[in-house]
């Protein structure tokens, strides 16, 4: 299955967008569930096209820069709402290169681990206080059914994935303590 396909009907469907536009709502926004490099983007936006989903339309900036706009299609409308309407089985379990490191503790020292730990918590505590600090511009609750309320729902499982990851790094230095 090409799940960047939807992601990226997903986008558009929310507003017409630029490849560049897009590349920042998956920076800005995405991230906290999913990536996409821009050499993966680009062509899927190409073969969307060609499937008819999206169309593309060339705008003039300047002199003679030019930049696509990207507009979904009703056939790509239609596309989206039908994935969007399935039950799919849960993903794998996400690749995750620290706790594989962790997995194979014997080859480090308590030391070593130690400093693997408070690196990794270290980036952690950065990554929540990035989360909060978007939280913190939404003024309320927003109302179900806005996309407002799919940011703030997928927000608030980033923040608490975080916050039981920095409990895991902090149950497992303690225990590197015993």
């Amino acid at each position: 299955m090409r799940t960047l396909k939807y992601a990226l009907l997903g986008i558009i469907n929310r507003s017409p967008s630029t490849g560049y536009d897009i590349m920042k709502y998956f920076n800005q926004t995405l991230n906290n569930f999913w990536y996409a490099k821009h050499s993966q983007i680009y062509p899927e936006l190409n073969k969307l096209c060609n499937e008819g989903l999206i169309s593309c339309e060339v705008e003039i900036t300047g002199t003679i820069q030019e930049k696509k706009r990207y507009t979904i299609t009703e056939a790509g409308k239609s596309d989206l709402m039908n994935w969007l309407s399935k039950d799919e089985p849960l993903d794998p379990t996400p690749k995750d290169k620290f706790r594989l490191r962790i997995y194979f503790c014997e080859n480090y020292t308590t030391a070593e681990m130690k400093d693997m730990f408070l690196s990794e918590q270290s980036k952690h505590f950065e990554k929540l206080k990035n989360l909060e600090k978007n939280m913190a511009e939404f003024q309320e609750l927003p109302k179900p059914g806005t996309s407002a309320f799919g940011d703030y729902l997928i927000l608030r499982s980033a923040i608490m994935r975080e916050n039981m990851t920095l409990d895991w790094i902090t149950e497992s230095l303690e225990l590197l303590e015993v």
